[in-house]
């Protein structure tokens, strides 16, 4: 967590606007003016090589308890910190911070069938399933990765 939350916090962040500055003693303000609710998601290593352009989300688990991907789906969450993790387990090797209302806008106008948004279904041996979405056919606007590394 304390390298998401550095990673991250340089996006949350910008400079203010000069009367900002000069007459309120501004000089950083949040990028929205309220709570920024971030979901985070570490992938163990060897995934960024094998699927570059693609982050998972959790569609089902054996219990039927709600899931990351309902909790998405039904508006919540801003942003989502999507890493993997390097070989040796000690840091970050990529990620990408994905744009929540991006994921949503681009799955209501995949339902209208344009454009089509390439996904999937995994299931895992302990029976709790996941989606697959390729970053690369999201819509262009509204931009769905808000940074990544390089």
């Amino acid at each position: 967590m304390p390298e998401i939350k550095q990673l991250i916090g340089g996006y949350l962040l910008e400079t203010a606007p000069d009367p900002a500055d000069h007459f309120h003693a501004t000089d950083l303000m949040m990028l929205d003016a309220r709570d920024m609710r971030v979901a985070a998601r570490v992938r163990r290593p060897g995934y960024a090589q094998r699927y570059p352009h693609q982050f998972t989300i959790r569609s089902a688990v054996s219990s039927g308890a709600q899931t990351e991907l309902s909790k998405i789906v039904n508006g919540n969450g801003d942003w989502m910190f999507y890493g993997h993790s390097n070989a040796a387990q000690t840091g970050l090797e990529a990620w990408s911070l994905i744009d929540l209302r991006a994921f949503r806008a681009g799955l209501i106008r995949h339902r209208a069938n344009t454009p089509n948004i390439v996904m999937g279904d995994q299931r895992n041996a302990d029976g709790t399933r996941f989606k697959w979405f390729d970053m690369r056919s999201f819509p262009a606007d509204p931009p769905l990765v808000v940074a990544k590394s390089q």
